[in-house]
């Protein structure tokens, strides 16, 4: 089966890509932070700049960290739900379910090696570019030699290993646990429901984000930036378990938008409406990185404007001269994050999209046009972007308001609004460009060589 599947990523090469690109972002982004380590770890380093690069290193990269495991488990599960049908017809031949799981790990043990490997040199000038950044605004000594050794290399390619490795372990339960006549029925109707860990998974991240909220309130009133040491978090966290209900989110934005879209769309508006509802779980995993990007985006931008608006605060525990220090590390998480998630975004809507190919050969073989095709898809795309804005912008409020009120002692922050309005046109933008570049290009392809393919 390990053969199986070396043959399987030689001749489906583009059907790996979004996992592959997934993989060897998170690869960049973890090895960069871990070169910090080893930056810290060198001769004639002293205690200060040790201690910021080891804070930079843990914070910074801790959380990439999570994100990029999110990320990965994300785009196997796209991967492995695309290729159903596959996986169906190779019980039905007499593959064991011990031999298709091996596969898919055996696949996704190979992209991962590859990702890692090839994001080393990507990662080495990332890290520098970090060590520069600290120096010039005077938070570690200039005199430090930039250090990527061991700390970068092992936590970078075992956590890319093992995530690839247990995502697609945890996305290929469902497929070898179905016998050869369930998986042939289950690929043309998707399961309805959310799984009960990943309902629970949810909950908890949640709660962890709710947590972080209430924390920030009634222990950090007055203490200034001290605060954003819980409400940091509370909007990563919230937005990932906000992510994990994307199936359920997905249902309920189109139960709203139905009626407007069958009423101004017509034809391509009603198809949206019944791919949405009939594809919720490919539709929940393309909506996953929309709320992350706005919600964590949304919630480290303000604030900071918070805080470079607020007054000082007496009961602060961080000197002064510190906070650009921590200025800077909220606009690095927020950057690398957004970058990361808006990558995300696009990776797997493309990747999402040009698996459609063969539904939209057959839609124009049977009458529709190309304009009609496209329209069916940016009306889903409007779903979409509707839903990750609107669920992603929830997610940042448990960081904005209790900030805003531990700091000033208002709710509502008085900030401006155009921070918002760019991160939301930004998600659109992102959201409906990805969808209709990706349909564009399949439909290019004659409607009965696609239903070939």
């Amino acid at each position: 089966m390990f053969g199986l599947a070396v043959r399987s990523l030689r001749h489906r090469t583009g059907g790996f890509v979004a996992s592959f690109l997934s993989m060897f972002l998170g690869a960049i982004v973890v090895m960069a932070f871990a070169a910090l380590l080893d930056t810290a770890a060198g001769a004639g380093v002293d205690d200060v700049s040790e201690e910021t690069l080891t804070t930079m290193a843990l914070v910074v990269g801790g959380w990439g960290l999570v994100i990029v495991l999110f990320a990965v488990i994300s785009t196997m599960t796209l991967s492995v739900r695309q290729r159903a049908s596959e996986m169906a017809l190779l019980k039905s031949i007499g593959a064991t379910p011990f031999q298709v799981g091996r596969m898919i790990v055996g696949e996704a043990a190979v992209v991962a090696v590859a990702a890692a490997a090839l994001a080393i040199l990507p990662a080495l000038g990332a890290g520098r570019l970090l060590l520069e950044m600290l120096q010039n605004t005077d938070q570690v000594a200039d005199g430090i030699s930039y250090g990527f050794g061991s700390a970068a290399l092992s936590i970078g390619v075992g956590v890319t290993f093992l995530a690839a490795v247990g995502g697609a372990i945890v996305t290929a339960r469902r497929s070898t646990r179905m016998g050869a006549k369930e998986a042939m029925t289950a690929v043309t109707i998707e399961q309805s429901r959310m799984t009960r860990k990943r309902t629970i998974a949810a909950i908890a991240f949640l709660a962890i984000g709710l947590n972080c909220a209430i924390l920030t309130v009634a222990l950090f009133e007055d203490k200034g930036i001290d605060a954003m040491q819980t409400a940091g978090q509370a909007s990563i966290w919230f937005s990932i378990g906000l992510a994990l209900f994307a199936p359920v989110l997905v249902r309920a934005v189109t139960a709203v938008l139905a009626g407007p879209l069958r009423l101004l769309g017509g034809t391509s508006g009603y198809l949206a409406v019944e791919n949405v509802r009939r594809r919720t779980q490919h539709m929940a995993g393309a909506l996953m990185p929309i709320i992350l990007f706005t919600g964590i985006a949304t919630g480290t931008l303000y604030m900071q404007s918070i805080e470079n608006s607020a007054p000082p605060a007496v009961g602060s525990s961080i000197p002064p001269d510190e906070a650009q220090a921590i200025e800077t590390l909220n606009f690095v998480v927020v950057g690398m994050l957004s970058v990361f998630a808006a990558i995300l975004v696009i990776n797997t809507l493309v990747a999402a999209t040009t698996y459609r190919r063969r539904e939209f050969g057959q839609q124009r073989l049977v009458g529709s046009t190309p304009p009609q095709v496209l329209s069916m898809v940016g009306m889903e795309g409007v779903v979409l972007a509707a839903a990750g804005v609107l669920f992603g912008s929830i997610g940042s409020i448990v960081t904005v308001f209790p900030y805003s009120l531990a700091r000033t002692g208002e709710l509502l922050p008085d900030a401006t609004i155009g921070i918002y309005v760019g991160i939301v046109s930004t998600a659109a933008v992102l959201t409906l460009a990805s969808c209709l570049g990706a349909a564009r290009k399949a439909i290019r392809v004659p409607a009965v060589q696609a239903v070939a393919v």
